[in-house]
């Protein structure tokens, strides 16, 4: 598989879950992939099992709130692999609560994250897309399209990511930067099961989450991880702007 030959991409969040399916199928289709991270013990393991494999990857520990580390792993990633063509925005928290459960330190370092990072990350990152007229892709979330209650500071941020995505593909279009964002629903990851394993019923949580997408089951990274090999291909290559509802049918209603 080659549809990424040739190819560097930067892949933040990129030790676990979403970012750890993404950084493996990128490499599969023949991309120099570079993870970043705050944790460098899962970052490490996803380099070597690239490497087992006899892909390149490297790892940074990066955190995408502060914007010092954000310009020295662009720098990191140009320096070893001489260049960067795709950056896929993945490095997300989550907090569960209404506004009056959610504290301001809360609220900011959820913003931090989840929209302040896409911002710094991409501005770092343009200079070099510029270049290689390359893409991005946002992982948001489908309550970044619609509401959900004990949601709100994560759904705030993830309705910023969607209009940012908008906002930055109108603004740099013409330059051939393709900007688009992948809004998952609940996909099977170990901060989900986490979450799952706090309720009463561990099973009857999972019954009712799958009950209410009509494909019946939940997303798994794989599938968002095939979603942006898409997007950062020329198979995508007029495709700029768009906020792509991946939720098994959730939102069709």
């Amino acid at each position: 598989m080659t549809r990424l030959s040739g190819k560097v991409a930067l892949i933040t969040g990129g030790g676990t879950g979403i970012g750890r399916a993404c950084a493996l199928q990128f490499s599969r289709e023949s991309a120099r992939v570079a993870v970043a991270g705050r944790r460098r013990e899962p970052l490490a393991a996803v380099v070597a099992e690239i490497q087992a494999a006899g892909g390149q990857a490297l790892s940074a520990s990066c955190d995408v709130a502060k914007s010092e580390q954000v310009e020295r792993t662009i720098r990191e990633v140009v320096a070893q692999f001489g260049a960067l063509h795709v950056l896929v925005n993945n490095a997300g928290i989550l907090h569960v609560g209404s506004i009056e459960e959610t504290s301001e330190a809360e609220w900011d370092r959820l913003m931090d994250v989840d929209l302040k990072g896409v911002f710094l990350v991409s501005r770092a990152a343009l200079p070099e897309l510029r270049k290689s007229g390359g893409a991005i892709v946002n992982i948001g979330s489908v309550l970044g399209l619609v509401g959900m209650k004990k949601r709100a500071a994560y759904a705030a941020a993830k309705g910023g990511v969607t209009m940012l995505t908008k906002a930055m593909a109108l603004d740099h279009a013409q330059e051939g930067i393709r900007v688009n964002c992948i809004c998952p629903a609940i996909v099977e990851t170990d901060l989900v099961q986490t979450i799952l394993s706090q309720a009463p019923d561990r099973v009857a949580a999972v019954r009712l989450r799958t009950a209410q997408i009509p494909l019946g089951r939940m997303g798994k990274p794989e599938d968002v991880a095939a979603l942006a090999v898409f997007l950062a291909s020329e198979e995508s290559s007029w495709l700029t702007g768009a906020a792509i509802a991946l939720d098994g049918g959730l939102t069709a209603y």
